[in-house]
Formats: structure tokens, sequence, C-alpha cells
């Protein structure tokens, strides 16, 4: 009877647990690895300040660029050799973290790329989901 009491306790509370979670998150970690973007896509809220951390887990540098498919064209041509200003334009230097704070301000999909030659070709690519918060 014990064993049944505890395997309902976790059924409830993990029902519960779904219930609640799932959403989008005012927070995200997005690793690298393998000239790589780990987590492939990232599901923020519109309208409210979100916190990414991008970890570069490789032995070289990479960017993490998020926005239109303008402002990729504009990288993908570009000649700025490094990103810091820019909240959606971050360099990433080997084995190192940053951390930017943007606000979408409407839900909509938006790829982050890392431009770094042959990288995007790779497939170092993403998309970061905003929806309704």
């Amino acid at each position: 009877m014990r064993k049944l009491i505890t395997l309902l306790i976790i059924a409830v509370g993990g029902l519960a647990i779904a219930a609640c979670g799932g959403g989008a998150s005012d927070h995200a970690t997005i690793e690298i690895h393998y000239s790589s973007f780990v987590q492939k896509e990232v599901e923020v809220p519109a309208g409210v300040p979100v916190s990414i951390t991008l970890k570069n887990e490789d032995p070289i540098e990479h960017e993490w660029i998020v926005g239109t498919a303008e402002v990729h064209e504009r990288h993908r041509t570009g000649t700025e050799p490094f990103h810091g200003t820019i909240p959606t334009e971050v360099t990433v230097p080997a084995f190192q973290t940053r951390v930017t704070t943007i606000t979408f301000d409407h839900p909509g999909d938006l790829q982050y790329i890392c431009h770094l030659p042959g990288h995007e070709q790779y497939g170092m690519v993403g998309t970061l989901r905003v929806v309704e918060g």
C-alpha cells in the first residue's frame, strides 16, 4: 500500500509540473559545441527582458547573431570582426560564456546564426521563437 501511495504522489506531482511548465522562459541557455548550437530551437516571451546565456565549449571563437533575414544578409557580407555593443550580436570567445539581455517586441520566429566563414554552411543555425508573454 505504501508503494502505491508513493507512486500516486509521484504521478500527481508530475502532472502538476507538466501543467505549469513548458511555456516560454525569460531566460535561456544556448551552448556551442563542435561548431554547432546544441539548442536548435529556443522559445522566449515577447515584451519582457530575456536573459540569454551563450556558452562556447569550443576551442575557437563563435558569434551569435539573432534577427531578421535582412540582418543576416548584412552579416553574411559584412566586415564586423567583433560584436560587443549590440545585444542581438554577440562574439563568444573560445571556452567562454557571454550573457545578453534582449526584449523582443513582437511574436515570431527569428534565426540565430554564426556568420564566421563556413559556420552557417556547416549548420550553425537555430530558431528563436518569440511567443505572446
